[in-house]
C-alpha cells in the first residue's frame, strides 16, 4: 500500500510543480484555447486560455513510472502505452486547432481513423496477453469471447470511452474530478486484486490529476485539451481491459455514459424531428442553461461518481 501512496504522491508533487512553468510558456506561444461560437455565452470569456495541458499528464507519467520503476511490469505498461497512444492523437489535434486558430483540429473522420488503428493494434494484444474473459458485474461471473468477438468489443469499448472522457472535458475542472473517481476506485480494486502495477498507475493518474486540479479548477488557468481527455480516456478504458471489467465502466463511468448519450438522443432527436431534447449537448451544458453554475455541475456530477463507485464496489462482492 505504501508504494500506492508514494506514486500518488511524486505524481502530485511533479504535477503541481509544472504548472507555474508550464502555464506561462503557453501563454508566450499564445497556445489558447478557441470557444466554440454555439456554445454557452458564459464561456465565451474562456478564450485565450492556455489548452494542451495533458501534457503535464504526459511529462507526469513518464518521470514518475521511471521512479517507480521497480512496481512496474507489462500490465501497467499496456495501460501506459494505451494512455500515450491517444494522448498523442489529442496533442495532434490540440496542435492543428492552435495552427488553425479554430476549435477544429483533426477532422471527425481522421481522428475516428487514428483511433481504430491504434485500438485495434491494443486490442489484438490485449487478446494474446491478458485472455478473451469478460467479467459481469452483479451476476459474478466471467465470460469468455471468441477471440474475434473480443478484438471487436475491446476496439470499440476503447474507442468509445476515450471519446465519452472527451465529451466530458466541457467545464473548469469537470473531466479532472471525475477521473480522479473513477481511477481511485480501480485503484482499490487492482490492489486487492493483488494488481499491484496497475494500482500504481492509477496512482499516478490520480495524484497528476490532484496537481493539475489545482490550475483546472473554476475559473481554469489551464485547459488538459483533447492530448489531456483522449489520453485519461485511453487509462480508464485499459485499465479495465486488464481487470477484465470493461462492462464496469457503464456503471462507475457513468457520468462519461450520461455526457455521450446526451450527444447521441441530441443529434438523432434533432435529425428525425427538428427538436432538441436538451437545451444543449452534452448534458453538463443543458445544466449550465438551466442556470446552475460551472462548479455546482461538478460538484454534484462528482457526488454522483461517488454513488456509482459504491455501486460498483457492490457489484464485484
Amino acid at each position: 500500500m505504501g508504494v500506492i501512496v508514494y506514486s500518488v504522491l511524486v505524481a502530485f508533487l511533479i504535477s503541481i510543480l509544472q504548472g507555474p512553468l508550464f502555464i506561462p510558456i503557453l501563454h508566450k506561444l499564445k497556445f489558447g484555447q478557441n470557444i466554440r461560437e454555439e456554445g454557452p455565452e458564459s464561456h465565451k470569456k474562456k478564450a485565450g486560455t492556455p489548452t494542451m495541458g495533458g501534457i503535464i499528464f504526459i511529462t507526469t507519467a513518464i518521470v514518475t513510472m521511471l521512479i517507480m520503476h521497480d512496481n512496474i511490469n507489462s500490465n501497467s505498461i499496456f495501460v501506459f502505452v494505451t494512455f500515450l497512444a491517444f494522448a498523442l492523437i489529442g496533442l495532434l489535434d490540440d496542435m492543428l486547432k492552435i495552427i488553425h486558430k479554430k476549435n477544429e483540429g483533426l477532422t471527425a473522420k481522421q481522428k475516428f481513423l487514428l483511433q481504430f488503428i491504434v485500438s485495434i493494434a491494443l486490442s489484438c494484444y490485449a487478446c494474446k496477453s491478458f485472455g478473451t474473459d469478460i467479467f459481469i458485474p452483479f451476476l459474478k461471473i466471467t465470460w469468455t469471447c471468441n477471440p474475434i468477438i473480443y478484438v471487436l468489443f475491446v476496439t470499440i469499448f476503447l474507442v468509445a470511452v476515450t471519446n465519452a472522457v472527451n465529451l466530458t472535458d466541457g467545464l473548469d475542472g469537470l473531466a479532472s474530478s471525475v477521473t480522479i473517481l473513477v481511477m481511485t476506485f480501480f485503484g482499490v480494486v487492482s490492489f486487492s486484486w493483488h494488481q499491484y502495477s496497475v494500482s500504481v498507475f492509477c496512482g499516478i493518474v490520480v495524484g497528476t490529476l490532484l496537481g493539475f486540479l489545482k490550475y483546472n479548477s473554476f475559473p481554469a488557468q489551464i485547459f488538459m485539451g483533447d492530448t489531456g481527455s483522449l489520453g485519461l480516456g485511453g487509462a480508464v478504458a485499459a485499465v479495465a481491459i486488464v481487470l477484465k471489467l470493461p462492462l464496469l465502466v457503464i456503471i462507475v463511468g457513468g457520468i462519461y455514459l450520461m455526457e455521450t448519450l446526451s450527444v447521441i438522443l441530441q443529434v438523432a432527436s434533432f435529425k428525425l424531428t427538428g427538436k432538441r431534447i436538451f437545451k444543449m449537448a452534452p448534458i453538463h451544458h443543458h445544466f449550465e442553461k438551466l442556470g446552475w453554475h460551472e462548479t455546482k455541475v461538478v460538484s454534484v456530477f462528482s457526488i454522483a461518481t461517488v454513488i456509482l463507485c459504491l455501486i460498483s464496489f457492490l457489484s464485484l462482492i
